[in-house]
């Protein structure tokens, strides 16, 4: 997959060149490409003078960060325990059969990507799907179409 990587230098531009803006480096680019491309984690290693493995170490350890290209719309299961007792297997069950693919997985298209998460947070709407960074309450089974659809 190529990328326009001279968005990076907008990244570069806000931050001291200096290990201390890494993370905040990262999260700039994960914002920008959806996850980490090699090629920028190679350029904010130059950049920031940082070893490149310190960079994949980084870049690894958190989980908010993902080497792995994701879909435009990404459908976080909520699958804590409120959400785990209210059917939340029943709505990754649903995603996973619609959509074709497994949690950790991503449509050929790039549209979708089906993330299972620990807790989002929000027990008392359980269950709880996330698509991007809108959260869906309460959800049911038969609203997951409606919701790949929308």
């Amino acid at each position: 997959m190529k990328h326009d990587m001279t968005k990076l230098d907008s990244i570069f531009d806000k931050y001291p060149k200096s290990q201390e803006s890494l993370i905040a480096v990262l999260q700039d680019i994960q914002k920008e490409f959806q996850y980490l491309p090699c090629e920028a984690l190679e350029k904010a290693s130059e950049i920031l003078d940082v070893p490149l493995s310190k960079v994949f170490s980084v870049s690894t350890f958190y989980n908010a960060f993902s080497l792995t290209p994701k879909g435009d719309k990404v459908i976080r299961i909520c699958v804590g325990t409120a959400c785990h007792i209210r059917g939340a297997k029943l709505l990754q069950d649903q995603f996973e059969s619609l959509l074709k693919i497994k949690a950790g997985e991503t449509t050929k298209d790039m549209k979708f990507t089906i993330e299972v998460v620990s807790c989002v947070g929000a027990c008392a709407m359980a269950p709880v799907v996330a698509v991007n960074d809108k959260y869906h309450g309460s959800v049911k089974v038969s609203k997951v179409k409606k919701m790949i659809k929308a």
